[in-house]
Formats: C-alpha cells, sequence, structure tokens
C-alpha cells in the first residue's frame, strides 16, 4: 500500500511538473476536486478524445454523432430518475470529522481480502508451476477458499442494502466489519445518510421550482431526448449509435484520488439502439469491443479486468465494468451497460411524444432496447499516465548510468510527437537549418522546437513528457542533409535525410495504427 502511494505522489508531482495536470484556481488556494489541463495535458486529453471518436464514429457506418447541450429541460431528470435515485450513501467519522462513502469503504475492505487471496495465489503460483490449477486451488486450499467466502458473503449483504436503500444495513455491516478511518484508525461513525448529486442552477430571473434547472449529471439523456431527431435526419435503421463526448457535473460530496473522482468532468458514451431481446448480443459485443480498444494503447492485459455490478443500476438489466489497475487499485475505467428500454419508454410517458422505431421487417412499432457504453476522458487521461509513466535506469555514451523518468505514451496519442533540437544554439547555420525543419513538420503535427539547454538535457525533458521522436541538427547535417532521429523507448538512433522525415515520422505516429488494431 504504502509503495502505491508513493507512485501515486510521484504521478501527481509528474503532471504538475510538466504542465499536464493544474489545480483550479490555484493562486486562490485552489478548489477542490476541480482541475485544470496545462499545455501537454489537454493534447494528452483532445488526443484520447479523438482516439475515441475516431473509433466509435468514423470506423462504425451505424453509428452518428451528436453535441447536446449542458442544460436540458428539468423533466429530462425526472423522467431519467435523477431527481428521486441519484444519490451516494455518506457516511461521516465524528472523531476525524471526514466525510465518506459508505459503500465504498465497504468496497475497500473487499479489495484488501481479494489482495489477501491474490497474494496466496501468487506464492501458490511460483510454488507450482506450470502444473498449478487456480480453480482447483480456489476450492482446496482453506486460507483461500475461507477469504473467497468472507468476501461473497460481504458482497452479497453489501449489494443487498444497495438495492434495497438499506442505510441502516450499510451502517450495520461497516460496524461488524470494524472498518475505521483509513487515516485517523477511528470507528466513530454517524448513521448513513443519502445526499443527491445533482448541481441545480437558476433559468433567468424566475425564481423557484418554476425556474429550476440541473447541470446534467450524464451526457446520455442528451442522447435519448434526440433520438427521433437523429433517427429521421440520418435515416439509420435498428441497431445504431448515437455517440457524444461532453461535460458533466455531480455535486461530489467524497472527492478524492485527483482526477479520478471529480465534480466538472467529461464523459465519452455511447447509445447502442437495438430490437428488444437482442441485448445480450450486443452487450457481449461491446464488452469485447470496448476492452480490444483498451489494449490497442499497449496496456497490459493485467492492467485491466471485467468487474461485474452486484448492485445494478435502477435502469440495467446488465451491467459490467472494464477496471484499470491505477496506483490506488482497482478501479472503474469504463462501463458497459444494458439499459433496456428505460429511458425511452420514461421520456416517450413523461412527454407524450412516442419514441418509438417502426421495424420496415416485421411491420412493427417498438420502443428500442439500449445497451451503452460510457468512459470517463478523465479517467482514461489517468490511466494512460499511470500506465506510460516509468522510471529507467540508462546507460550514456561516456558508460555512465543515470536515471530517467520517461512517458511511454502509444505514439498516435503523445502530446507532441517531435522535438526538434539544435546540437548548438549559439551556431545560425544550426539554428536556422532546426527552424525551417520545424516549420515545415509543423504543417503534418504537433511538433516542438528546444534549444535552451545541452542535448542530454533537452533528451530527458522530452523523454517526461513522452515525445516519442527527437531530431537533433548536427553540424553533419550541414554537409549532407541527413539528421539524427532518436526513439524515446529503444533510445536507438538513425541518420534520416531531411526530405523523409515527415513521411517516416508520420508513418510511426499515426493514429491508424490503433483503429486497425
Amino acid at each position: 500500500m504504502a509503495q502505491q502511494n508513493d507512485l501515486f505522489k510521484k504521478l501527481v508531482a509528474h503532471c504538475k511538473e510538466y504542465g499536464f495536470i493544474f489545480q483550479s484556481s490555484e493562486i486562490y488556494d485552489g478548489l477542490a476536486a476541480v482541475y485544470d489541463y496545462g499545455p501537454y495535458g489537454v493534447q494528452l486529453k483532445n488526443n484520447l478524445k479523438d482516439y475515441w471518436w475516431r473509433s466509435m464514429v468514423q470506423m462504425h457506418d451505424n453509428i452518428v454523432g451528436i453535441d447536446a447541450s449542458i442544460f436540458m429541460h428539468p423533466k429530462t431528470w425526472k423522467a431519467s430518475g435523477h431527481v428521486d435515485a441519484f444519490n451516494d450513501p455518506l457516511i461521516d467519522n465524528k472523531d476525524s470529522k471526514r466525510r465518506f462513502r459508505a459503500d465504498v469503504l465497504i468496497e475497500d475492505y473487499m479489495a484488501k481480502i481479494e489482495d489477501k487471496i491474490d497474494k496466496e495465489l501468487a506464492k501458490a503460483r511460483k510454488r507450482f508451476g506450470e502444473s498449478f490449477d487456480e480453480a482447483m486451488y480456489r476450492e482446496t486450499n482453506p486460507r483461500v477458499a475461507g477469504y473467497v467466502e468472507q468476501h461473497n458473503a460481504v458482497r452479497d449483504r453489501l449489494a443487498k442494502a444497495m438495492t434495497d436503500g438499506d442505510l441502516e444495513g450499510l451502517k450495520a455491516l461497516i460496524e461488524e466489519l470494524e472498518i475505521a478511518d483509513p487515516d485517523t484508525g477511528s470507528r466513530n461513525w454517524t448513521d448513513v445518510r443519502q445526499f443527491n448529486l445533482m448541481f441545480s442552477t437558476q433559468l433567468g430571473n424566475i425564481a423557484g421550482e418554476e425556474g429550476k434547472l440541473y447541470l446534467r449529471p450524464e451526457t446520455a439523456q442528451g442522447i435519448f431526448v434526440n433520438f427521433l431527431n437523429v433517427h429521421k435526419t440520418t435515416r439509420q435503421k435498428v441497431p445504431f449509435g448515437i455517440a457524444q463526448i461532453g461535460k458533466a457535473f455531480r455535486n461530489e460530496i467524497v472527492a478524492r484520488q485527483f482526477i479520478f473522482r471529480m465534480r466538472e468532468f467529461e464523459q465519452m458514451e455511447m447509445q447502442f439502439f437495438i430490437k428488444p431481446g437482442e441485448q445480450q448480443k450486443w452487450y457481449e459485443y461491446w464488452k469485447e469491443a470496448r476492452m480490444k480498444w483498451h489494449l490497442a494503447l499497449g496496456t497490459p492485459a493485467d492492467q485491466l479486468r471485467f468487474h461485474d455490478h452486484d448492485n445494478l443500476a435502477h435502469y440495467a438489466d446488465a451491467a459490467v465494468d472494464i477496471q484499470f489497475n491505477f496506483p490506488f487499485g482497482f478501479k472503474e475505467l469504463e462501463g458497459i451497460h444494458s439499459r433496456t428500454d428505460f429511458d425511452l419508454g420514461n421520456h416517450q410517458e413523461l412527454s407524450g411524444k412516442k419514441l418509438q422505431y417502426f421495424d420496415p421487417a416485421t411491420k412493427e412499432n417498438y420502443v428500442p432496447y439500449v445497451v451503452e457504453t460510457s468512459i470517463g476522458a478523465d479517467r482514461m487521461f489517468l490511466a494512460a499516465m499511470s500506465n506510460a509513466l516509468q522510471e529507467e535506469t540508462v546507460v550514456g555514451a561516456n558508460g555512465k548510468e543515470s536515471t530517467r523518468e520517461v512517458l511511454k505514451l502509444h505514439p498516435a496519442i503523445a502530446p507532441i510527437k517531435c522535438a526538434i533540437l539544435p546540437l548548438k544554439r549559439n551556431d545560425e547555420r544550426l539554428v536556422n537549418m532546426a527552424t525551417d525543419i520545424f516549420n515545415d513538420l509543423r504543417l503534418s503535427f504537433d511538433v516542438q522546437y528546444d534549444d535552451t539547454g545541452s542535448i542530454g538535457k533537452l533528451y530527458r525533458r522530452q523523454d517526461a513528457i513522452g515525445t516519442p521522436f527527437c531530431v537533433t541538427v548536427d553540424f553533419e547535417a550541414l554537409d549532407d542533409n541527413t539528421v539524427t532521429l532518436r526513439d524515446r523507448d529503444t533510445l536507438s538512433q538513425e541518420r534520416v535525410p531531411i526530405g523523409q522525415l515527415e513521411q517516416i515520422i508520420r508513418e510511426r505516429v499515426d493514429m491508424k495504427h490503433l483503429l486497425q488494431a
């Protein structure tokens, strides 16, 4: 746990030092759980959004995009269930005066049991080697079987309490498990209470409930209320999807872990409209497709896993998370949900407008079912940074070892694709040649010119922001028009004709490699 905390602190410090993430309103001591993206952060985030959008919309004939407004008619949130049911169960510690989500406290307790199971399995795997049968060992080893039984019992009680809205049951479970404040160790808890997570504001100068608006807590409802508009204007036939990237807002009382849980965040969501009865087929399809999307970025398979929901949302008949192993453990990165016809059905009932699809093959009208994929752009950013940030020992040309911090981002999503570095900043010939190369390459992709240090320091700076390639303009270039192209990951260097630089770099950073994976 201490090692994980150290890794997380290094990640947060790296994001600040190199211009990826800043605390919002920092000169006024900041605003809790709100962050600003710096120069390299906004480029990385935009590249991740571009990868998602192109894989969803560009690569699918039957998925189109929209950009719905943040403000929506208040009845939208009544129909969606957010007004009545969008709550978190919170509990206060009387001694530390800190507030926690009751379900998260219990989930963290379960995660500790899972860690114990994993440690036992790791020891057994090492002892038995290739003959190790994990399934059998889970059932027959008394220690592991005991942990599994304990974990499942807690999981089932948590799911029942959450489904029933049993706040007393949640507190009783916390007390029985002797769960303490993780920082102070105090077990002096208040009762569990529900808090609605929506931010409200007023429409113009109209006071009271008539003028109340909400900042949208999710982007999905903008898709649902535009279902007929999109269907009619694009002539899409079921099955088809609508994708959207946009800001959402939740009044998270307990917002921690950097940008993992924020009050203002960005979602990348796609709602896939299907014929009722086909939800299981498409649910499995999108589970596989979305996991493949993550793996294409180079994320190791053992850092991702599926986690089925024990406590289904009010609108779902099936739900699974793709979890990523963040520095603070496996947590939700993306959700795939079978939403049935809950949303379109409720909007149809409350609005009085038919939200149905006429199937020309069967000559029938029906309210489509929906399978949703929803991923937080900010969580995806944090996962990409967590996976990419590495500390390495490298050997220099002089034979001496040194340490470098390097962001091994996939070249297609790296903020800067190539850095142009003149060997000497005070040699006009080198500077002019490097400037010409920079001005030529910037027409094709994001590049950076830097001459503010020795070549070794310049390399380290580019490694730290994830730049996959560096072009060094040296004196040899003046004679033969070739430059040194350095690879961030392998540290290999090759002489490349200046006239071929754009083609070589473009081929290596092109997003088509991700889309083809």
